[in-house]
């Protein structure tokens, strides 16, 4: 009876701090085809050994892009975010808003205000009170957490 491999943690663990390669097959590189330490799924090593590529081997940037699979411009910016916070920097961000662009405190507080005055106001009349006074397109349940919020920090 033949034994089965069990499964690799490894993706998993690269997915669950996100840096999983989405497109490790991109990976060209002499290093990630022949050494079993170069992992093309994981994208900090991928942008590591790119930058480091470009900077002490001496290769064309153009080069190294292509053999990395990434264009120019995601190079550039490894080299400067490497360059900026180390290794690190090198780790994808979350995307998205890194905080609530559209709710600011004066926002919120106009909702709170709006809401003291008139408790039967809900979040979607809120909505179109804080589109006609801000002009901003704000979703009725981002009314709700930021007010949730709100009376959380209250004592």
């Amino acid at each position: 009876m033949a034994k089965t491999k069990p499964p690799d943690p490894k993706p998993d663990a690269l997915r669950r701090h996100g840096s999983l390669n989405p497109h490790p097959g991109r990976v060209q590189d002499p290093l990630f085809a022949t050494i079993d330490f170069f992992d093309a799924r994981d994208v900090v090593q991928v942008k590591y050994e790119m930058v480091r590529r470009v900077r002490v081997d001496g290769h064309p940037v153009s080069r190294s892009a292509a053999a990395f699979g990434v264009s120019r411009p995601t190079l550039y910016q490894a080299q400067a975010a490497l360059a900026r916070g180390g290794l690190a920097a090198l780790v994808p961000r979350k995307p998205g808003p890194r905080r609530s662009h559209k709710l600011s405190p004066e926002v919120v507080d106009f909702l709170h205000h709006a809401q003291a005055e008139e408790p039967s106001l809900r979040a979607p009349e809120l909505a179109r009170r804080v589109r006609a006074r801000f002009g901003r397109t704000v979703h009725p349940r981002s009314i709700e957490r930021a007010l949730a919020r709100r009376e959380k920090k209250r004592p």
